[in-house]
């Protein structure tokens, strides 16, 4: 295997300097940072499912700041249109030709505040920027800048007026994690930052040039991975689909996207192969959202996370002995 474009060591010393940066501005816990960390370096999409005023917005400006990258946010609504994501053709009097204004999915970052209120053929540009790295506008194709991932966040309480995200577009985000409420010191600290007006709105500084972003995101690639640790991927993937309380379990893509995360996750750590507790850390926010669960669980109360719990449990780990 050839050498990554970075090494191991210098990707894992940026990794931490970028969750380190975003720590400093964001009031929130580092299991949530190094799961949208992971879900980025895996050159992935992240959907952020929590309650307004929770510091979703902050993390993913913060994040885009870290990288050195461009970062726009769209809010969704029940009456966006397609065009108002992609952009469109004006008509310029001076030259008197139409031009294309770019709109606002032309950034690295993109946030998609609210996802889940825009209409579905509004959803579906956006999961043909999501999948595709381009847009399609009155028949031509534009790509879009490099590198690009999208960060989504939905309201898991409010449901009037929301368009329930289809299961192809759950799937193509990577990981799917909640920031939660932070603790009584974060709380605390939140209220002393806002009495100085001067630092309400926390910026912070590049840890590193955007354009060597996509050269930090090539270092999992790089990442050796033990065929029963590949196994042992597969299976979780098959139980989750054999489950009693699953209509429909992790597809063939989600199973990629495991072994993808688990990859980066050795990386965050410092690691060029991974280990089974990479795969054990990630399987939740990889997982869970990808579930189809039968009517028979919600009945029950059998949740997502219930069952993903039930599969680790259930399933073999490879000893570190063995790999």
């Amino acid at each position: 295997m050839s050498s990554p474009p970075i090494a191991v060591d210098d990707a894992a010393t940026t990794c931490n300097g970028v969750l380190d940066r975003i720590s400093s501005a964001v009031i929130t816990n580092q299991e949530f940072l190094e799961t949208v960390l992971t879900g980025t370096l895996a050159s992935g999409h992240v959907l952020l499912e929590d309650v307004p005023g929770t510091g979703k917005t902050l993390t993913s400006r913060c994040l885009a700041s870290a990288l050195g990258l461009e970062f726009n946010r769209i809010q969704f609504t029940p009456d966006l249109l397609p065009s108002d994501i992609t952009g469109s053709h004006v008509y310029n009097e001076q030259s008197h030709e139409f031009v294309f204004n770019e709109g606002p999915i032309f950034a690295n970052v993109v946030l998609a505040d609210e996802i889940n209120r825009a209409p579905p053929k509004t959803q579906a540009a956006l999961l043909e920027a999501m999948e595709e790295k381009q847009v399609s506008v009155d028949g031509e194709t534009r790509q879009l800048p490099q590198p690009f991932f999208v960060i989504a966040t939905q309201n898991p309480v409010e449901q009037e007026g929301t368009f329930e995200l289809p299961e192809a577009q759950r799937d193509r985000f990577i990981v799917k994690t909640e920031m939660g409420y932070p603790d009584a010191q974060g709380e605390r600290e939140l209220l002393d930052r806002r009495t100085d007006r001067l630092s309400a709105s926390p910026s912070i500084e590049p840890v590193i040039d955007g354009g060597a972003v996509a050269e930090l995101q090539a270092v999992p690639e790089y990442v050796a991975v033990d065929g029963q640790l590949k196994d042992y991927i597969v299976e979780l993937g098959r139980r989750s689909r054999d489950h009693d309380a699953v209509d429909a379990g992790v597809s063939p893509r989600g199973i990629q996207r495991l072994l993808e995360a688990s990859r980066a996750r050795a990386v965050i750590y410092g690691r060029d192969y991974i280990v089974p507790d990479d795969i054990k850390a990630v399987a939740r926010p990889v997982m869970t959202h990808r579930l189809v669960l039968t009517g028979r669980a919600a009945v029950d109360g059998v949740t997502k996370a219930d069952v993903i719990e039930a599969i680790l449990d259930e399933t073999t780990v490879p000893s570190m002995e063995a790999v």
